[in-house]
């Protein structure tokens, strides 16, 4: 199973479009948005695939925005962390600039932990688990967005032009 992984686009919805244009060339299954999504141009961009999210620091206007995005079909984030379990592996979803982030990696047993928040991407195992930034779609030197494939353990990293 294949899922496509971006993070802190700051409602940049022209970012995220060619962001899931490079899923969609990659045949990704599921999406998930590591949060400070932003806008409604961004879930408008996300509409139509198999999305979770969870909501940064930067997403104020959430009242406005859960709606919005459960109207085209996109489920409501939850309380973090959002919990995943995609082709039999388990997935904690943060934005990162949560209390209970600063903790996941002692107090949670699960395969990957997905954050965003710094706008830097990142890859590294703590014990079990290992701990994946994608990078950013807005304030970042370089872009970036990441595929992982769930079966082979195996993240591709690319960059948002």
């Amino acid at each position: 199973m294949l899922i496509g992984i971006c993070s802190d686009s700051h409602d940049r919805y022209q970012a995220v479009e060619k962001a899931m244009a490079i899923f969609d060339r990659e045949k990704v299954q599921h999406i998930i948005h590591c949060g400070d999504v932003g806008g409604k141009k961004v879930f408008d961009a996300l509409a139509g695939r198999s999305v979770r999210y969870v909501w940064g620091n930067t997403d104020y206007d959430r009242n406005a925005l859960e709606p919005y995005a459960q109207n085209l079909g996109i489920a409501p984030p939850g309380s973090p962390p959002l919990m995943l379990e995609w082709g039999g592996k388990t997935i904690a979803v943060f934005h990162g600039h949560e209390k209970e982030f600063r903790d996941a990696e002692t107090n949670l047993s699960v395969d990957y932990i997905l954050s965003g928040h710094t706008h830097r991407r990142h890859d590294t195992r703590i014990g079990d688990a290992r701990k994946i930034n994608p990078g950013a779609l807005f304030r970042a030197e370089i872009k970036t967005v990441a595929t992982l494939d769930l079966e082979k353990d195996q993240l591709q990293v690319f960059e948002v032009i």
